[in-house]
């Protein structure tokens, strides 16, 4: 039996459709698949169109295009999508029929994306990130006006306020804590080693090759994609990284990004399961005051997560490592990154790994475990004692001749963290210390909720 409050709102939920420009973006599908089939059989796409006569191929042509039109219609037109109080719920599909039913208080991150044409357009893409769910649903597209007010009304329900005044609440606040600027992205992609590995390999190999085989599809099999990697490596992430700014919101840190596609993003608070600090050679003595509005703090650095069920990877390219540090203590309330009392492996290490067991450091605070490996590129490991799933000890039958273990501790994001190389009585002890703190973290951590 239903009460009149409740069949009072299930008359208000409306379906809308999404902005009649998306059915120019859909129309594409059939000749993505034309295009596919050329690409993947060149010589027999090339073989049939020298068989097609000028007037077949603008027969083809009227009826490919109107019907691609059609079918980017058809698809608009049976998508539409509604918020309830609970959930929100999408229908799509043209022959086979889909209905998403997303709950609202499951979604720890709505993204709202503006790829080039949709910024010309005036539209934009909401992705959701939702707990439970390896691929984001989407709206695309949506007026940029509605897909940030829809982004702030789920944002406002996922943190408990009424569906009433929901879409009341708006956007929350915003306090930005750094930018790096273009001219500082540029010089630490120049100083970044694998951007020089992958131009030296792409100019390189191909000579090689060719003069090893002769074969002109053999190089181009090579350089091609060597040269990706070397402008995926340099140019694409200074367009993907460019005029990146970070600021702290009640619902999450936001990061807003992107040369030609403009991103704005979230970091779900409380779904941070491990942040690494990476320190590549050429960045260690690098950074100057003036660069993010801050001392050098002792070189630039580079801040990545492993957030729990979402792919936001990234929160800071790069910046002195005094500024990247005040950015982490707001992912890690009451966290100092322990940068002095990381301890090295015994000197015995040196039998299992020569001259790298240097890079490597442990310390466990009263608030995380932390883990340091690398020499060239060393990376800082920090996981919150209340995110440990799971410790373990392990020794190689080498490490034990020597009296050395491994401790892992696994997160909630499917990642591991080792400190590597301990002595095999502290890292026992390291165990059992770290088993008895991940209970205790876990009893005091605060709710994975928006805006708590």
């Amino acid at each position: 039996m239903t009460t009149p409050t409740t069949e009072h709102r299930a008359r208000e939920v409306t379906e809308r459709r999404l902005h009649p420009v998306t059915p120019l973006r859909r129309a594409w599908a059939p000749v993505a698949v034309l295009i596919g089939w050329a690409l993947h059989d060149p010589d027999q796409a090339q073989r049939q169109l020298t068989r097609l006569t000028t007037t077949t191929l603008l027969i083809a042509l009227a009826v490919l295009l109107p019907a691609a039109a059609l079918y980017g219609f058809l698809t608009w037109w049976f998508t539409h999508f509604a918020v309830t109080d609970t959930e929100l719920r999408i229908r799509t599909g043209l022959l086979f029929r889909r209905t998403a039913h997303i709950r609202i208080e499951r979604i720890q991150a709505v993204d709202v994306t503006r790829p080039l044409l949709a910024r010309v357009a005036g539209v934009a893409k909401l992705k959701l990130d939702v707990v439970g769910t390896a691929k984001k649903d989407e709206l695309a597209f949506l007026g940029e006006r509605e897909a940030r007010a829809l982004r702030a009304e789920l944002l406002a329900r996922a943190a408990g306020f009424a569906p009433e005044t929901a879409h009341q609440v708006g956007e929350a606040p915003v306090e930005r804590l750094l930018r790096v600027p273009p001219r500082v992205l540029a010089v630490s992609l120049v100083l970044t080693g694998a951007t020089w590995a992958t131009l030296v390999a792409a100019v390189v190999v191909p000579p090689l090759l060719w003069l090893a085989t002769g074969s002109v599809w053999t190089v181009l099999a090579t350089g091609l994609p060597l040269l990706g990697a070397a402008g995926a490596s340099s140019v694409g992430r200074f367009v993907a990284e460019y005029d990146w700014t970070v600021g702290d919101s009640p619902d999450g840190l936001r990061i807003d990004r992107g040369l030609l596609d403009r991103v704005h993003e979230t970091v779900p608070p409380g779904r941070v399961q491990a942040v690494r600090i990476v320190e590549p050679l050429l960045w260690r003595r690098w950074g100057s005051p003036r660069s993010h509005g801050a001392g050098s703090g002792g070189g630039w650095v580079r801040v990545e997560l492993d957030v729990a069920g979402s792919s936001n990877s990234l929160l800071v390219p790069v910046a002195p490592r005094e500024v990247a540090e005040a950015v982490v203590a707001r992912v890690l309330p009451g966290v100092t990154v322990p940068w002095s009392s990381l301890s090295r492996p015994p000197r015995r290490a040196g039998r299992c790994v020569p001259l790298w067991w240097r890079g490597y450091g442990f310390d466990a605070t009263d608030a995380v475990f932390a883990a340091r490996h690398g020499l060239l590129r060393r990376s800082l490991a920090l996981v919150p004692h209340a995110k440990v799933q799971s410790v373990r000890l392990t020794q190689g039958p080498w490490q034990r001749l020597w009296g050395l273990a491994d401790v892992h501790v696994d997160t909630g994001a499917n990642g591991t963290v080792t400190a590597r190389l301990r002595d095999a009585q502290e890292a026992a002890e390291a165990l059992r210390r770290q088993a008895e703190r991940s209970r205790t973290g876990r009893r005091d951590a605060r709710p994975d909720r928006w805006m708590a």
